[in-house]
C-alpha cells in the first residue's frame, strides 16, 4: 500500500497528539517516518483516494494538531510515496532544503483574511458620499422609477463605484494588516470576497493581528472581514 505524507518535522522521534488520524474511511492512524534528523507524517494512503471534503479536513487537522507545539512544514493534499523507504530516500536527498524551509518557518503560522462589503451599508453611504449617484437615484424616484435607459445608467455607475470602493478598502485592509505580518500574499479572488489575503505570522503576534481586524470592523462596519487560523502555512511553502 501507498504511503500517505503530510507534512515533515524536525527531530527524530516527535511526540504524536494520541489518537492523532488521517485521511481514510476509517483514519488511518499518523505515525512518523524517519531520516536523520528530519521526521515525516505519514499514514498508509487508502485506495482511491480523491480530494473529497472530509478527507481535505483530515489533511489539515493532523498538520494544525501537530502544529500547535511543533513547527510544520506542510504537504499539499495528495502527497503520495510508494512506500516508507521512498519516504526515507525524499527526505534524505533533500534534507537541507527541508531544514532550510522549517528553520524559515520556526515559531510562525498563517492566518487568512477574507473580506467581503455589508451590500445595503455600503449602498447607503455610496449614496451618502457621491452626489452623482446620489442625483441619479432621486431622478429616477421623481420619475417613478426611470426609463430602462436612466435605470441602466444607474446600475453601471452603481457597480463602477462598487468596484473603486473594493480596491480602496483592498489598499486599506492590506495596508493595515501587513505590518503585522512577517510575509503577505494575496490570493485568488473567489466566493464573491473581493480580499484573500494571507499572512505569515509569528505567533506572538496574533493577538495584535485579531485586534487588528476587529479594529477595521469597528471603524468601517461595510467591511464583512473573516479571519481564520491558525492555519498550516501552505501559502508560504513552495512546492
Amino acid at each position: 500500500m501507498n504511503t500517505y505524507v503530510y507534512g515533515i518535522v524536525s527531530g527524530g522521534h516527535p511526540e504524536l497528539p494520541s489518537g492523532l488520524a488521517g485521511v481514510g474511511d476509517p483514519p488511518r492512524p499518523v505515525r512518523g517516518v524517519r531520516a536523520g534528523e528530519l521526521t515525516a507524517l505519514v499514514s498508509e494512503c487508502p485506495e482511491g483516494l480523491r480530494p473529497r471534503r472530509r478527507d481535505l479536513l483530515a489533511h489539515q487537522r493532523v498538520l494544525t494538531e501537530v502544529g500547535q507545539t511543533r513547527t510544520v512544514l506542510p504537504l499539499r493534499f495528495g502527497s503520495v510515496s510508494a512506500g516508507e523507504g521512498d519516504v526515507r530516500e525524499v527526505l534524505a536527498s533533500r534534507a537541507e532544503d527541508y531544514r532550510e524551509r522549517l528553520r524559515r518557518l520556526d515559531g510562525r503560522t498563517e492566518y487568512n483574511v477574507k473580506a467581503a462589503h455589508q451590500e445595503d451599508l455600503l449602498l447607503r453611504q455610496l449614496l451618502d458620499e457621491e452626489p452623482e449617484l446620489r442625483g441619479m437615484a432621486a431622478a429616477n424616484r421623481a420619475a417613478g422609477g426611470g426609463s430602462y435607459e436612466a435605470r441602466l445608467r444607474t446600475g453601471e455607475r452603481v457597480a463602477e463605484t462598487v468596484r473603486d470602493r473594493e480596491e480602496r478598502d483592498a489598499r486599506l485592509i492590506t495596508q493595515t494588516l501587513s505590518p503585522l505580518a512577517e510575509e503577505h500574499r494575496m490570493g485568488p479572488e473567489s466566493g464573491g470576497w473581493f480580499v484573500n489575503l494571507s499572512l505569515l505570522v509569528h505567533r506572538d503576534d496574533a493577538e495584535p493581528l485579531a485586534d487588528a481586524v476587529a479594529g477595521l470592523r469597528s471603524a468601517h462596519p461595510r467591511l464583512d472581514l473573516r479571519l481564520n487560523g491558525p492555519l498550516p502555512p501552505y501559502s508560504f511553502v513552495e512546492p
